[in-house]
């Protein structure tokens, strides 16, 4: 994906036109303008070339971001406020001249020195050369809008252009006609035609426009604080250790494996791994977390924290745009330059808004002509519609919005890669959650070791060679149980990890094995599976470990529950959406945690590939959200409508999401669904106003309803339209996210399509082996979301997506099992 930097554009029908230029083009896949930012994203196969050029031809300039090209792309959005506050102040100096002349004497009497109150052709004369003034400074609008016109897309500028230019022709043409009557000696009827004249609405229109631009870019200014705050918090220098002397260098001149310092109260240059040195790092900016994280040799620092108080020497592992604060002021910059779905509406519109707008204005001006109206009142009319209509609020109010809400989030530590993960985020029905490092705290502890037939020592000897080749949590967790017991081990061959079963490798010739019962294979005695079933029972994962298919025991391994993630399934329930765990843990160890948590729905026992299968038929529910940690997580985070990931999980399960939590507060994914909302409300607001302004002010500006409305409180109207949504977007700053006052109290409902639950009497499962075989047999049919089976008991229960009783109990005694009844 390419993003450019667009000049020139003044309003939405600018952006629609650029857009569609860039669309049309050969191997452009997709490309988004935003009017807000200036910006346009671009994917495909076409040349930064080929897509510069196209937007010229419209009439427009571009530049890849990051290269300078103009002056103009260079100027910074301060810059463009001082720019219109020079153009307000020259404007207002012109026109209270303008008005002390045109209003003030032949309306109130004021007096006009040098005897002029007896000329009224210097009068019409002094307020032609005001007027001119105040259209010379300025004179963008009337460039921008023929330049449009030219090129077949006219814009807001044209038709501010259009208003002042018809009011300043036609006053020129009535100061033509007093000459004619001051030759004929009609001095009464020159005097009367200055109440003809339309100089101040000129000259009105002009600066009141100017007036709203610039409230406007103030409003657009802060809209983009959060951002500014981020890139403020970005180190600008770093300092290295050269030979054994410190050197001071720009922090882009930083290279990987450089060695740099640290001193107390300083910013951490780039990512990096602690060499030497002690130091608590405050690492609100990243995570949000108050309290500082201590760190020492061999620990991780990244860019922008800062140091509190040791001395840390480091190693540059992640440079420029590489850190991760790098990364999240990219992640947030883009998607504020993506577009959400509810804005195509106004999309529409906008392209054929202001050719609209000017056929409107041409017919009520000669539908009032016709009806005997003088050409003056019928061109007020006219002029009044043009000047009341504005595309801008229809296209600043789905961007501005995003970018707020996009703001409120990087500051509370919620990013949003997209638009349409922001949009989404509000709809979702379902969540869905990775148990491990996303409910629990992802680093489960062993909590009983049960060996068979060997040696408590022989049994963490074998689980510790096989288990340190894995990078799975509870990998760890018997790892570090093992170092802590000084137990040795010994390196494996033809390692594998089996994704949801367990691990395999060979040692000396023995074929060891880890992982589930089922993986296991029957060499599992009754009796250590009645031990394992307790320990299920209690919450705890029970690891089956075997040397060339003999067992050798279990080593049990229990997860904390993170300390806020009942109130956080708590919350998601009392905003009406369904909390569902995913989990490879076995049945009993994940009703425990069930019960615990207060989820609803359960699947144990599942692979990564099922998980993925269980969020496609969920998402006939409603729109659904997955929440993970883990590389087996990607898959489902990836089918779900909007995949959200623990921003202390892995970069793969980070790269596959729409929306990254950078804390371990579950908590935040309740309020990222609220900020959604929120913005969804902000952006239905500003479309509502958008098009109720222009629906209703052109009619009135016409006199549909019988009012004469001068041009130029039609100016003034059009001006504060684009800075009341500006400014109504803003009001997301104060949005409490948190908060669960305003949720909505009621119970999840299920669409019409529901999931089917069958019971099935099984007669013959005699032990956990043959639930196994069961289960396995029944997940596989298509269908089928979870099958839950007991030997104790005697039944299978299934929940799929259709009915399939039959097909059940012909897969169930294919494996040699009697189906006595189906209900």
């Amino acid at each position: 994906m390419q993003t450019f930097n667009i000049t020139g554009m003044s309003c939405a029908a600018c952006s629609s036109r650029v857009e569609s230029c860039v669309n049309a083009l050969s191997g452009v896949d997709e490309c988004s303008v935003n009017l807000l930012t200036n910006s346009m994203t671009v994917s495909g196969s076409a040349t930064a070339k080929e897509i510069i050029t196209a937007v010229q031809k419209a009439g427009y300039g571009a530049s890849l971001k990051g290269e300078k090209k103009s002056p103009e792309d260079d100027t910074p959005e301060s810059s463009e406020t001082k720019n219109l506050k020079q153009r307000l102040f020259s404007s207002l100096g012109f026109l209270a001249l303008l008005m002390y002349v045109s209003m003030g004497h032949t309306m109130w009497g004021f007096p006009l020195p040098f005897n002029l109150a007896q000329n009224s052709l210097a009068i019409g004369l002094i307020q032609l050369l005001l007027t001119i003034a105040v259209m010379v400074i300025n004179r963008k609008f009337f460039t921008s809008g023929i330049k449009a016109v030219l090129h077949r897309a006219p814009n807001m500028d044209t038709l501010v252009a259009l208003g002042s230019a018809a009011a300043f022709i036609y006053s020129t043409a009535v100061l033509f006609m007093m000459t004619d009557s001051l030759i004929k000696g009609d001095l009464l009827a020159a005097k009367h035609s200055l109440h003809d004249l339309y100089f101040e609405s000129s000259a009105m229109i002009l600066t009141l426009i100017t007036l709203g631009k610039m409230l406007e870019a103030r409003a657009k200014g802060k809209t983009t604080n959060a951002l500014k705050g981020l890139m403020d918090l970005s180190p600008k220098t770093a300092t290295l250790l050269i030979n054994g002397t410190e050197t001071t260098v720009p922090v882009e001149n930083v290279q990987i494996n450089d060695i740099f310092i640290v001193k107390p109260g300083e910013s951490i240059a780039v990512d990096g791994i602690v060499l030497e040195g002690f130091s608590a790092v405050d690492e609100s900016m990243l995570t949000g977390e108050s309290i500082p994280v201590d760190k020492s040799v061999s620990d991780t620092v990244s860019a922008g924290t800062i140091n509190q108080s040791g001395f840390l020497k480091c190693k540059a592992v992640r440079v420029s745009t590489d850190t991760a604060i790098s990364q999240i002021i990219k992640m947030v910059s883009d998607a504020s330059a993506t577009k959400a779905p509810i804005a195509k509406i106004a999309d529409k519109v906008s392209g054929v808004f202001v050719p609209i707008v000017i056929s409107i204005a041409v017919i009520t001006t000669i539908v009032w002509l016709l009806l005997g109206h003088t050409v003056g009142y019928s061109l007020a009319r006219g002029i009044a519609v043009l000047v009341i209509s504005c595309p801008c609020a229809l296209g600043l109010a789905t961007p501005v919005a995003i970018m707020v809400g996009n703001g409120k989030g990087a500051k509370n530590g919620i990013l949003f890669k997209t638009a349409v993960a922001l949009e989404q985020a509000g709809k979702v029905k379902v969540v869905a959650l990775d148990k491990t490092g996303t409910i629990t705290m992802g680093e489960p502890s062993v909590t009983d070791i049960a060996p068979y037939n060997i040696t408590k020592e022989e049994l963490l000897s074998l689980a510790f060679s096989l288990e340190s080749m894995s990078e799975h949590p509870l990998s760890k967790a018997i790892v570090r149980e093992c170092e802590k017991l000084n137990i040795t081990h010994s390196t494996v061959e033809n390692f594998k990890a089996v994704a949801g079963n367990g691990l395999t490798a060979t040692l000396e010739g023995n074929i060891l094995k880890g992982g589930n019962l089922a993986f296991i294979g029957d060499c599992v005695p009754n009796d250590m599976i009645t031990l394992a079933e307790e320990y299920a029972t209690q919450g705890k994962t029970p690891l089956f470990f075997s040397k060339n298919n003999e067992f050798c025991g279990i080593i049990a391994v229990a997860d904390k529950i993170k300390p806020d993630a009942p109130e956080a399934i708590a919350q998601l329930k009392n905003m009406g959406i369904k909390a569902i765990m995913l989990t490879g843990d076995n049945h009993r160890t994940a009703q425990a945690l069930q019960t615990q948590v207060g989820i609803n729905t359960v699947y144990s026992e599942v692979l990564p590939e099922d998980k993925q299968k269980i969020i496609t038929s969920l998402k006939e529910k409603g729109t659904v959200a997955m929440v993970g940690d883990g590389i087996n997580d990607a898959p489902a985070l990836t089918a779900a409508d909007i995949g959200i990931a623990i921003g202390t999980g892995t970069d793969i399960a980070i790269d596959a999401a729409d929306i990254v939590l950078m804390k371990t507060n579950l908590c935040d994914l309740a309020a990222a669904i609220r900020l959604s909302r929120a913005t969804l409300k902000i952006i239905h607001q500003n479309l509502f106003w958008a098009f109720a302004y222009n629906c209703l002010g052109i009619p009135l500006a016409a006199g549909v309803f019988g009012w004469q409305l001068n041009p130029m409180f039609a100016a003034a109207a059009m001006s504060l339209s684009s800075f009341c949504v500006v400014s109504n977007a803003l009001r997301l700053n104060l949005a409490k996210i948190y908060s669960t006052k305003n949720d909505h109290k009621k119970k999840y409902k299920e669409r019409k399509k529901m999931t089917v639950t069958t019971t099935l009497a099984i007669e013959g499962m005699m032990c956990p082996h043959c639930e196994a075989h069961v289960k396995t047999a029944l997940e596989g049919l298509e269908g089928v979301l979870s099958a839950t089976v007991s030997h104790k008991q005697g039944t299978a229960i299934v929940e799929s997506t259709k009915s399939l009783g039959a097909t059940l109990k012909e897969t169930v005694e294919a494996q040699g099992y009697k189906v006595l009844e189906i209900k």
